[in-house]
């Protein structure tokens, strides 16, 4: 996957992505630009990869006993725009016109309310677990073709769900290698 392969449609899906369609979402305010890309982290259950648990949980169908974990949260009614799994693949949930549900009560440089002008990136992994070099590569061919969909996104327009919800969240997690991901970026 490269920048170049990666488009992303008037109906803001990206041809290059999964589609699993959440219902966790809605419009964005009126005249509301995506300004800011929010990268997350997750893995369900904690710390376990693979298998279909993300895609149940941001489609509403993650079964409460199918694990103890899934008990607190299969009642959420989160989601992102993207998924990047461990090798690589993308998954697309929402539409980049459409404010998902991924960052909760969160302030950017001032604003309030991030889901209203971000798209909402998760990692599966976790705070702890180094990413996979097809996850950066993927991420760092997905982010310009998003600034390229959304103009409005600055080159500085970069934040971990840590960084918008400071002591509420940790991800993406000190595992994640920022320095590594502007590297790739400033390359391509």
């Amino acid at each position: 996957m490269t920048a170049e392969s990666l488009r992303i449609g008037a109906d803001g899906w990206c041809a290059a992505a999964r589609r699993c369609p959440s219902p966790n979402h809605d419009a964005r305010p009126e005249a509301m630009p995506v300004e800011l890309i929010v990268i997350h982290g997750i893995s369900l259950p904690p710390d376990e990869f693979g298998g279909p648990w993300i895609d149940a949980l941001f489609t509403n169908t993650l079964p409460a006993d199918a694990h103890p974990y899934f008990r607190d949260i299969a009642a959420l009614r989160v989601s992102a725009h993207f998924l990047i799994r461990r090798d690589g693949a993308l998954v697309q949930y929402v539409p980049c016109g459409e404010r998902a549900w991924h960052a909760g009560a969160s302030q950017w440089r001032g604003r309030t309310r991030c889901n209203d002008f971000s798209i909402g990136i998760e990692l599966e992994g976790s705070d702890t677990t180094p990413y996979t070099d097809a996850q950066y590569t993927a991420l760092a061919a997905l982010i310009p073709a998003l600034r390229r969909a959304c103009p409005q996104i600055g080159a500085d327009a970069l934040a971990g769900h840590c960084d918008i919800a400071p002591g509420r969240k940790t991800d993406p997690g000190p595992a994640f290698d920022w320095p590594r991901l502007h590297a790739l970026l400033a390359a391509t």
